[in-house]
């Protein structure tokens, strides 16, 4: 099982970049758009 958990990161490792910057971003962005009425 190790193996196969394994073998999968390393074949999708571009994706899995790829998605965790997108998660990030998604975070970024809810945490701005909470604090963005106290600026007014």
């Amino acid at each position: 099982m190790m193996t196969q958990i394994k073998t999968a990161i390393t074949n999708s490792r571009e994706t899995l970049f790829a998605d965790s910057l997108g998660a990030v971003a998604l975070v970024v962005m809810l945490i701005v758009a909470l604090h963005v009425p106290g600026f007014s």
